[in-house]
């Protein structure tokens, strides 16, 4: 679908975007490493990049800390490759104040959870509080975005994959049990990446994990990503209190800025859901068709260059988030990083579900295994 914009924002976001592309053009001759060094972390360890490819120039380079995207190169109408997430160039970004949880894998319960307090099986849990007064993303320093995996290639059966490995170990962050974690990459011939979890524990805990890729389809660092068309198949989302914790409620998106239910700009309610205490689009969507359905959860596309990415997920949720809080930080080759200049499109279950018995629920036990599998499906529109 076509829109229009204002002429002088719609001026600056083409500009930026041809700037951009002239880069990325200038650099598809020099074909990059497949795998290297990424830095050397604050306590010393050694971070390495891995790249996957497919044979129509697509490519996604990841990282071992945090179970990163870095990059991921996309071609536009016109052929030019343009890297769409944002990020940092080496591992010293990742673990500075200027990291948002840009590309990572998020958790061990990625949102929110009230008062990073929750009871299981009779036993109350405190969690790091990290977020105001709640707990966000898996908490502080041993969240799963700043830890080491260990990361190995793989065959696989639809195109080269990555797999990255981790143990949390029981008590890390607060939450109960051994979790033994498997995120696994691939970059099909088919121009999607899909990204499938796994995990198993010898303790009940919650589990809800998301990639947190900051998506900008004109290339990162390109001005806004107000005017890119987004579409989300959800007919309710989760109200929430103050500090965005569901209050339990499922209302209707009908007749409110949340209704995405017919793609439309991201920019054109923005201002009626700016001045709420999310600041902007900060909102978690029930997606039509129940959990464990694998569909197509959402499309956003951006005019300019005709990139389109579709979500496809067999979760119940998917948060819409806006950039709100971007803040101009320096991120891959120097690039400025502006107030809602990407948006995260986070496929999950509810956040504080382990406190809501009335969603669906995130509790893992031993004997049972978490799999979950989302797909970022590109092509041109």
């Amino acid at each position: 679908m076509l829109w229009r914009v204002l002429s002088k924002t719609r001026a600056l976001v083409l500009a930026a975007s041809a700037a951009a592309t002239l880069v990325f053009s200038s650099c598809q001759s020099m074909p990059p490493a497949s795998e290297g060094s990424f830095g050397t972390t604050r306590a010393g360890e050694a971070a390495r990049f891995l790249v996957l490819h497919n044979a129509h120039g697509l490519r996604a380079k990841l990282t071992d800390y945090g179970a990163t995207l870095v990059e991921m190169w996309v071609p536009g109408r016109d052929g030019r490759l343009a890297d769409v997430v944002l990020g940092f160039d080496d591992v010293s970004g990742y673990e500075s104040d200027a990291n948002q949880y840009f590309g990572c894998t998020a958790g061990r319960v990625c949102n929110r959870i009230a008062k990073g307090t929750f009871s299981l099986d009779g036993t109350t849990y405190k969690l790091a509080v990290n977020n105001g007064p709640n707990h966000l993303h898996g908490g502080g320093a041993r969240a799963l975005s700043r830890v080491m995996w260990q990361a190995e290639r793989i065959d696989g059966p639809r195109g080269e994959a990555v797999r990255f490995a981790y143990r949390s170990p029981d008590g890390e962050e607060g939450y109960p049990g051994n979790l033994d974690i498997r995120v696994t990459y691939t970059l099909t011939a088919d121009d999607e990446l899909v990204v499938e979890y796994e995990a198993t524990t010898d303790k009940a805990t919650p589990v809800n994990l998301t990639n947190h890729a900051y998506w900008n389809l004109a290339g990162h660092g390109a001005a806004t990503v107000l005017d890119h068309e987004l579409w989300i198949d959800a007919d309710r989302y989760t109200p929430t209190d103050a500090t965005l914790i569901p209050t339990g409620a499922v209302d209707r998106v009908d007749r409110t800025p949340l209704d995405f239910r017919v793609a439309k700009p991201i920019g054109r309610d923005m201002a009626a859901v700016a001045k709420t205490a999310a600041g902007g689009y900060d909102h978690n969507f029930v997606l039509n068709g129940g959990a464990d359905r694998f569909r197509i959860a959402a499309r956003l596309r951006e005019l300019g260059s005709g990139r389109t990415l579709h979500i496809l997920t067999d979760q119940p949720d998917l948060q819409f988030y806006s950039g709100n809080f971007l803040m101009g930080q320096i991120g891959k080759e120097g690039r400025i990083y502006d107030h809602r200049s990407a948006c995260c499109l986070e496929t999950q279950h509810a956040p504080d579900s382990v406190n809501h018995p009335e969603f669906p629920s995130t509790t893992l036990r031993p004997g049972e295994t978490y799999r979950t599998k989302t797909v970022h499906r590109f092509s041109l529109m």
